[in-house]
């Protein structure tokens, strides 16, 4: 994937450096405790190999080895990323036969530092970002699903906690237009708008916000939030995504557009796309995908997509087909899944399995996309099933979304603030615990 790899490594890492993260008493503690720690689990390797010269030094060989080939495989897709994490779980399990029995308070104080260091590593290397601030709006107005994320504006209280900050809350019934009742709020006055629920019912209000010109902010009430996450939201403080409307940050994002309809996330069709039409989807997620594998690869409507790569050539068919709303970070191990920014101008285009090559995933940038067919294409657009008459045109909206963000959230993706090399998180990690600011 050498495009998307050099797009990311110019963007992505690099290409964030207006995110600038503090230096906290918090995240300098973390650090030291996190480099202390990785010095405490090298320290134990060697003695386990002083101790036990024969054995000692071909288990410090071993684990070595294991680290250095599981973190090229994590790194990698396809069958090389199974060979090396099954090469590296194989020299770990030989690390341990080798010694448990004869240190085994030595191998378990490795590995507790070893678990201890990468949790300490990751709070230093996730932290939160400074936005600019905003104005509070006069009359914001938040929509809300009872039943998004199996009930968690009900558990949460949110219409007691919106009302507490001056926030109106207007519920989504069953089968209710949401873009008509966010217009009619927006008619009514609001100058704000908010939406707890899941990414689709995000998208809606965030396309009518876009269109208005209004701020944003999202609630991290569905079941998986990813959009949240890329925004920096924190996805485990529902109630504290809602002071976003009253005293955050501003972020301004890009939106994804198929065919007139915005996106937050990505649309996927192929696999996805097929699977999420099936009524049991929701309640049956991983059946649902097992069930669909069968008819993806042995239907027509695998070949019948047809799209242009990179280099212009056209080529048919894939099992799968995801265009993102900016390119998820796909190679590196920490942040993995993830979209570092928002607010590039371009999308991410994936292709999973071409014909003949299942396990291949091509991946590129690009401000638009398009795919045909000759019958309707059935996709997944933020995880919501829609079909589509083809052409399938994608299109990036730049600058579209005025985000507001709660002040103590993180204010941008764990994608842009993590490292994708072990010697960048080390060098972050000694900037941050000798207190100077990094930049993501």
């Amino acid at each position: 994937m050498p495009q998307l790899r050099d797009h990311l490594a110019t963007h992505s890492w690099a290409g964030v450096n207006h995110l600038r993260s503090r230096s906290t008493p918090t995240r300098r503690l973390a650090a030291v405790a996190a480099l202390a720690l990785g010095l405490a689990a090298i320290g134990i390797l060697l003695a386990l190999a002083f101790q036990d010269r024969g054995r000692g030094l071909v288990a410090f060989v071993l684990a070595l080895s294991a680290l250095a080939v599981s973190w090229q495989g994590v790194r990698r897709r396809g069958r090389l990323h199974l060979l090396a994490l099954g090469a590296g779980g194989l020299m770990l399990a030989g690390f341990l036969v080798l010694l448990i029995a004869h240190h085994p308070l030595l191998v378990i104080g490795l590995l507790a530092a070893l678990a201890l260091a990468t949790m300490a590593g990751r709070h230093a290397l996730w932290t939160r970002v400074s936005l600019p601030p905003a104005a509070r709006p006069r009359h914001p107005v938040l929509f809300y699903n009872p039943r998004s994320g199996g009930g968690k504006a009900i558990r949460f209280h949110l219409v007691d906690e919106a009302r507490a900050r001056a926030i109106d809350a207007i519920e989504l019934a069953p089968g209710a237009d949401l873009a008509r009742l966010v217009r009619q709020a927006l008619d009514a006055g609001a100058d704000a708008l908010a939406m707890a629920g899941g990414d689709g019912s995000q998208a809606i209000v965030a396309a009518v916000a876009a269109e208005r010109g209004i701020p944003y902010a999202c609630v991290p009430a569905g079941t998986r939030n990813h959009f949240a996450a890329d925004l920096g939201v924190d996805r485990d403080d529902v109630v504290g995504a809602l002071d976003a409307l009253v005293d955050g940050g501003e972020r301004v994002v890009d939106l994804g557009d198929i065919n007139g309809r915005v996106f937050v996330n990505n649309v996927s069709v192929g696999l996805y796309g097929q699977a999420v039409q099936r009524g049991t989807y929701r309640n049956a997620k991983i059946r649902s995908l097992l069930e669909t594998v069968p008819e993806v690869l042995g239907s027509k409507a695998r070949t019948d997509v047809r799209w242009r790569g990179p280099d212009g050539g056209e080529h048919a068919g894939s099992v799968a087909v995801v265009v993102s709303n900016n390119p998820y970070r796909l190679e590196a191990p920490i942040g993995a899944g993830g979209r570092p920014r928002l607010d590039q101008g371009v999308l991410g285009v994936a292709i999973v399995g071409a014909p003949g090559k299942e396990g291949e995933l091509r991946a590129w940038a690009a401000p638009s996309f398009e795919i045909e067919a000759h019958a309707p294409v059935p996709a997944g657009v933020d995880g919501e099933a829609v079909v589509f008459d083809p052409p399938l045109r994608f299109r990036v909206r730049p600058a579209a979304l005025r985000c507001r963000i709660a002040r103590h959230h993180p204010g941008a993706s764990p994608a842009a603030l993590a490292p994708d090399r072990a010697r960048t998180a080390l060098r972050s990690l000694v900037a941050i615990a000798a207190g100077r600011s990094t930049s993501s």
